[in-house]
């Protein structure tokens, strides 16, 4: 929507930046009020305020007054809801599955989630050649009320404030407080220590040619939406086999080189989509890319949640999901620079850059020991 406002890669950047920017700059806080507000209370009413939001968005592209200004303004109020969406999320589920079926309840999740991206692009994309783009922003609207009901009823329907419900605090204890202790555990622990330095590089790299790199080369090189789509579609097949792959491993062993290892292939693979001439070569990429990231975040997330204090989690979530955002408004801008007169660059640049924080991170022993 915003290369058919602007034609410009830069703007294209510069909204992403602008969802960014209040999602790294409120993360912390938002792991903070998860370890004190019912994590269900806050993930229900963040999708529907962003299905509320995105409904208008399609209300607007219909009646023909949607400006790039609102673009700018629904990127804004997104940001700031996902700081407190995503430790809420990613927090829920430990509080509803024992601690011995996380992984497989995380395989699950996340292949659900990636079933859907792998589905939701291709038919998207289909959906805005067709007929434009106000009906899929009303889809996209739909999907956001629908997940807050299926929130609304979960558990039985006991209401928001069951479905885990936050550990008290002492009244002078402030949230700036419970920032800093979230902070603190993280840094002390050196492999998680390690390993959130990775994602912060890795995120710095791959944030901004995943997006606006990919719309950009969609647009010039592979007809527009309908390129697009297929792409994310292949993206999120990826990671629905590397999620249920890393579902079906009982017990991930050696994960720290693990890590490593598939990391470096990320690396690779998106240097390479500089150089694909087809819509089917930078597909095999991306599907590469997706199966490697699916297969890290489900081993990733069991791991960081059985080494953690139940009373800590949210907070030391939100700093792992900080190190994954925290560059991505950087990364955008970047992206939106360099894809505007060099995509191959881009790509190529984002690929060195992510082969050097895996060698800093390889020369980590504790990374290293991770079993």
């Amino acid at each position: 929507m915003v290369l058919a406002l602007t034609q410009s890669a830069l703007q294209v950047g510069t909204v992403m930046m602008l969802s960014a920017l209040p999602r790294a700059a409120f993360m912390l806080l938002g792991g903070a009020v998860t370890d004190r507000v019912p994590p269900r209370s806050i993930t229900f009413y963040s999708n529907l305020l962003r299905g509320l939001l995105v409904g208008a968005l399609a209300f607007a592209e219909a009646s023909g007054a949607l400006r790039i200004a609102h673009l700018y303004a629904l990127a804004l109020v997104f940001g700031l809801v996902d700081a407190f969406a995503y430790p809420a999320f990613q927090t829920l589920l430990t509080m509803l599955v024992p601690g011995d079926r996380l992984p497989a309840a995380n395989s699950l999740m996340q292949s659900t989630a990636q079933l859907g991206a792998l589905v939701g692009p291709a038919a998207a994309g289909a959906v805005v050649a067709a007929a434009g783009a106000a009906p899929a922003f009303g889809v996209d609207a739909m999907t956001f009320l629908f997940a807050a009901l299926m929130l609304y009823v979960m558990a039985g329907g006991r209401g928001l404030a069951g479905g885990g419900a936050a550990v008290a605090r002492p009244p002078s204890q402030r949230l700036l407080d419970d920032v800093r202790q979230g902070l603190l555990v993280v840094w002390r622990y050196p492999p998680a220590r390690g390993l959130i330095l990775l994602m912060a590089g890795v995120s710095l790299a791959t944030a901004g040619p995943s997006t606006v790199g990919l719309a950009t080369v969609a647009q010039r090189r592979f007809g527009g939406a309908a390129g697009f789509g297929v792409m994310l579609s292949a993206l999120g097949a990826g990671a629905l086999a590397g999620a249920l792959l890393a579902g079906a491993v009982r017990q991930a062993r050696r994960r720290g080189p693990t890590w490593l290892a598939i990391s470096a292939l990320v690396g690779l693979c998106l240097a390479g989509l500089g150089v694909t001439a087809s819509v089917p070569q930078a597909a095999a990429l991306l599907a590469a890319i997706g199966a490697g990231s699916g297969f890290i975040n489900v081993v990733f997330v069991s791991w960081l949640a059985s080494v953690t204090p139940a009373d800590l989690l949210g907070r030391v979530t939100s700093v792992v999901l900080f190190a994954s955002v925290g560059l991505t408004p950087v990364s955008y801008l970047l992206a939106g620079l360099l894809a505007e007169g060099h995509p191959a660059l881009m790509f190529f640049a984002a690929g060195v850059l992510v082969a050097l924080v895996v060698v800093l991170a390889a020369a980590d022993p504790a990374v290293r020991a991770i079993d």
